[in-house]
């Protein structure tokens, strides 16, 4: 049977925003289906050198990102509270913070917030708001289009990330 692939725009979203935002989500959906079921030790795996960003690490570093898009789109800073909540995106030395023993259905619900903070600021964005430029780390800057498109581009290299991990933990 052959199956069918397009993205579904949000009717509440203006067209580009929208088709937009529709990437971001079906890399989401597929994110979530890539780790259903997956044990606290697969999540928590980091390779038998340590050598590797574990899943948990992975799944917690896309929130932290989608979440500062969230704020970057509105050309907000992050609030502290939430940073204290979901950490930030590198630790001192550049690396992804470590974390271990967060259970896969407590990252998921973090990133179930966020997605959710994401399209209410989608929501509200129009398709005249494409070409704005709001910051983008490092006192570098981007367009509202390129952030969100950012946004579904960053799940799918992590994507990768992932299934590598979970091809070596279950062959």
């Amino acid at each position: 049977m052959m199956k069918h692939y397009d993205f579904q725009p949000d009717d509440q979203m203006s067209p580009v925003i929208g088709l937009l935002h529709s990437m971001v989500i079906y890399n989401y959906q597929r994110l979530k289906l890539l780790v259903e079921g997956l044990m606290q030790e697969e999540i928590d795996y980091k390779g038998t050198n340590n050598e590797l960003n574990s899943i948990a690490q992975l799944l917690r570093h896309l929130g932290v990102v989608d979440l500062h898009w969230v704020y970057r789109l509105q050309s907000l800073d992050i609030p502290k509270e939430l940073t204290d909540r979901f950490g930030s995106m590198y630790d001192a030395d550049g690396k992804l913070p470590f974390i271990k023993d967060i259970s896969l259905e407590t990252l998921l619900e973090e990133y179930d917030y966020i997605q959710d903070q994401l399209k209410d600021v989608c929501t509200k964005l129009s398709d005249h708001d494409l070409v704005r430029i709001v910051p983008f780390g490092n006192s570098n800057t981007a367009t509202i289009q390129w952030g969100i498109w950012h946004v579904a581009d960053h799940s799918r290299h992590h994507y990768a990330n992932i299934a590598y991990i979970k091809k070596i933990l279950r062959g």
